[in-house]
């Protein structure tokens, strides 16, 4: 039985629902005026498509299209394997993508719906905690390219996004425990509470049917939901505060490591990594205090998430992060914290602070 425990509105322009056994109320927000769906999906998880595909089947002709796993999918050559077919299945712009599965999935599949016929309707069902508190919300959709991560895309935002928490008891253990990474993340910019949400749950606790991992959760995608209503396509914050640009806090080393990987690193663990570096750079900076800088290390490492990554030198991974979309022209911009809950631009870091601060979390 369909359960909503939460509706987030996303500004004015779609909400976030969260809940159980959400596919139900997929027609109400297609609407009457769709005929087809692209229903897009990772082959590996097509176990676990046939409750959603049978509601949509009931209402609209559906067409199955399963993708490579995780960033295998975000490739040029695969959009154009996608399109094709929709071109073959006659997909005109009333119809609606919807995309099933973690958030390479709803990358890709945002991009192709924000491409095809210069954009069409798209309903994300998140099926990972990562990219139900990160990826699926806010509009952002993208591929990879041999530049990097997530350097070719557009905004497109989506009719609604169903963030079904039955889906997180189908995740293996390591995860879930990435997709702490992001929560994580949203409790250093912006929400203190998820940090002591984490700091008391006893460690190893926060499993799929934890009601404490339900309100990370839903805090998570509160703190997205409220940066990305304020500043829809990242053209800058209010009062000083960076705006849509906090959310990539961690993400400039992270990105970085993960081109190193081959992407074969989980985000979230990226992301908790290289949020450690930016609080290193950002104490290097006088920005932030050695106590807030160790808390970073003691939360991510209390959620189950790497804090160093020996697997590189400095040198290995300056480049990557000089082609980061929050670098302009030759100069590097990190998102560094002052304190808990407020996120600024450091610009131009002296060589000496990149490198110091990476020795700290490379040892």
């Amino acid at each position: 039985m369909t359960s909503i425990q939460r509706r987030i509105p996303v500004g004015t322009a779609y909400e976030v629902l969260v809940g159980r056994d959400l596919a139900s109320v997929l027609p109400s927000i297609l609407g009457e005026a769709v005929q087809r769906v692209a229903f897009i999906y990772p082959e590996p998880l097509e176990a676990l498509t046939p409750p959603v595909i049978d509601v949509l089947s009931e209402r609209y002709d559906v067409v199955q299209l399963a993708l490579p796993d995780g960033e295998d999918a975000k490739t040029l050559e695969v959009c154009g394997a996608v399109w094709e077919a929709l071109g073959e299945a006659g997909f005109t712009r009333s119809d609606a993508v919807v995309t099933f599965g973690g958030g390479a999935t709803t990358d890709v599949g945002g991009f192709i719906a924000a491409a095809w016929l210069r954009g069409v309707r798209v309903v994300h069902l998140p099926t990972t905690l990562l990219a139900m508190v990160d990826a699926a919300v806010g509009g952002k959709t993208g591929i990879n390219t041999g530049a990097g991560k997530n350097l070719v895309g557009a905004f497109h935002e989506p009719a609604a996004v169903l963030c079904d928490l039955d889906f997180l008891r189908t995740l293996p253990a390591a995860e879930l425990v990435a997709g702490l990474g992001e929560v994580v993340k949203c409790g250093f910019i912006a929400d203190e509470r998820i940090l002591e949400l984490v700091e008391q749950a006893p460690v190893g606790s926060l499993t799929a049917d934890s009601p404490v991992l339900a309100e990370l959760v839903e805090r998570a995608i509160q703190v997205k939901a409220d940066v990305v209503a304020a500043d829809l396509k990242e053209t800058g914050g209010a009062d000083g505060h960076p705006g849509r640009e906090a959310l990539n806090y961690g993400h400039t080393l992270a990105h970085a490591i993960e081109k190193r990987e081959n992407y074969r690193i989980r985000h979230g663990e990226a992301v908790a990594i290289g949020c450690v570096y930016a609080a290193e750079l950002a104490l290097r900076a006088g920005l932030l205090d050695a106590s807030t800088v160790q808390r970073h290390r003691d939360t991510f490492g209390r959620a189950g998430l790497p804090t160093s990554y020996p697997g590189a030198s400095f040198d290995d991974l300056i480049g990557a992060m000089r082609v980061d979309k929050k670098t302009r022209g030759s100069v590097l911009r990190f998102l560094v914290l002052t304190k808990v809950g407020n996120p600024v631009i450091l610009r131009g870091p002296t060589d000496e602070d990149l490198r110091a601060a990476y020795a700290a979390v490379s040892a």
